[in-house]
């Protein structure tokens, strides 16, 4: 890894920009957008999801509404410091099925000047801090937390509720098992 310079020879710096919400909320749909940009703009951008999760495809990230970009799977946080050779941007996807090492690796890529875009899951469906994302919150720059659509009454969601029984903290799913409430309508379905 090297520290990219600007033209006039400075060191150029990195930050960390946060997508955090609720199941069905955007978030991987903005990263996507953010990462186009990037790249309209002719940066090198690299992106990378946990190898666990192909729900809809073992190496794309792929939004709910089918929108998709090339990625690099792989299974540890450490894993995307190998792969990354001289990108402008760096988008991470899924972060909440990351180990804790992926607040080190944001912090390590920020410090050498690189963009570095997470998005994921800001809490589980139990409503509690999910996986290394809150660190990764508040040692960013910038945190978007957008939004769903409350199943049951139409507000504002920004809770994950699980529609079937099964305790695992960790559950692929879709609508089939999940639906994004407001908070007035998950405290009535806890």
């Amino acid at each position: 890894m090297f520290l990219e310079t600007s033209e006039e020879g400075s060191l150029r710096s990195g930050w960390i920009e946060v997508i955090c919400g609720s199941m069905f909320s955007g978030k991987t749909e903005e990263l996507i957008r953010r990462l186009t940009r990037a790249r309209i703009a002719k940066q090198k951008v690299e992106i990378f999801k946990p190898k666990i999760d192909t729900r809809y495809d073992d190496v794309n990230v792929v939004s709910h509404n089918e929108n998709a970009i090339s990625s690099t799977p792989v299974e540890t946080a450490d894993q995307i410091l190998l792969y990354v050779e001289d990108a402008n941007v760096i988008g991470i996807d899924e972060a909440q099925f990351f180990d804790d090492g992926l607040l080190h690796v944001c912090n390590q890529l920020a410090d050498n000047g690189v963009r570095v875009i997470v998005a994921g899951l800001d809490m589980d469906y139990l409503g509690k801090p999910f996986g290394p994302l809150p660190q990764i919150m508040a040692a960013a720059e910038y945190v978007t937390k957008v939004h769903a659509i409350c199943m049951s009454c139409g507000s504002l969601a920004h809770y994950s509720h699980r529609t079937v029984k099964n305790d695992k903290l960790v559950m692929l799913g879709e609508m089939d098992t999940y639906e994004p409430l407001c908070r007035k309508c998950y405290n009535e379905k806890k």
